[in-house]
């Protein structure tokens, strides 16, 4: 399936104190949705107030990125956290970046998992339904966004929560539609040519090329674009011009 129009999303708010990972504002300028890390693998009040801020002001939609508890691995960690304890941790990251997203005068529009749980939620229903009970427990029916035929979203909609399906500019994929993991060679694209190329054949014809060479199927309303990469703003700015020059509509899929 193709879309006429597409989101950009990308992560911010990934610094600690006087420590900044991204360039939220330059990011803010181009794409559509923040996905603000809520404390647990990164980020902390200050730097949550200001990114939301930031996000509102430029109309922005603002997402809770949830993670494991893991600042010292920035939620690169896979972790066997019992079910009641993550449902609980997703609730309180949701709420805490709430109090703020409220104070910007917008609200938290949806939520997305962070690095070795979104990875461990593609395939692991127990983590996964102890996400959604953690939306749940948050008060609100918020949109979930991940990778298509995740297990996160197949509880998703089994618990009635709206998914959105989501694909990535930068990362290699596999011949299963899923992402190579970090710690494997080649499992991010660092040519931005390759980059952008990508990311219009995903927007327009809704496939990519995994690493294998086969073309692979990918369903995404929202595509990705890493902060966290060098260039990462003028990649961004790059990717929203071709999308556009090519006719598709760059917009908040809420």
């Amino acid at each position: 399936m193709t879309w006429a129009s597409i989101d950009l999303n990308a992560d911010l708010g990934e610094g600690f104190g006087h420590w900044r990972l991204t360039d939220d504002e330059g990011l803010l300028s181009v794409v559509t949705s923040a996905n603000v890390a809520c404390g647990f693998h990164a980020g902390d009040a200050v730097t949550m107030r200001r990114v939301c801020d930031l996000a509102a002001g430029r109309g922005v939609r603002i997402g809770a990125q949830v993670s494991y508890r893991d600042l010292a691995g920035f939620g690169r960690r896979s972790m066997d956290v019992p079910a009641d304890e993550l449902a609980a941790e997703t609730a309180y990251q949701i709420g805490a970046l709430a109090v703020f997203a409220r104070a910007a005068g917008s609200r938290v529009s949806y939520v997305k998992p962070h690095g070795a749980l979104y990875n461990r939620v593609v395939h692991d229903e127990e983590q996964a339904a102890a996400v959604v009970e953690g939306v749940l427990l948050s008060g609100e029916r918020l949109p979930v966004l991940g990778l298509p035929g995740s297990k996160l979203h197949t509880m998703a909609e089994k618990a009635g929560l709206p998914t959105v399906t989501e694909a990535f500019a930068d990362r290699a994929y596999t011949a299963q539609g899923t992402l190579v993991p970090r710690g494997e060679s080649g499992a991010v694209i660092s040519d931005p040519a390759a980059v952008v190329e990508r990311s219009v054949s995903m927007a327009r014809f809704g496939v990519v090329t995994a690493r294998c060479g086969r073309s692979v199927g990918v369903r995404a309303r929202s595509l990705c674009l890493h902060g966290d990469t060098p260039g990462a703003v003028a990649l961004a700015r790059r990717i929203r011009g071709e999308l556009e020059s090519v006719g598709v509509r760059v917009q908040a899929f809420v």
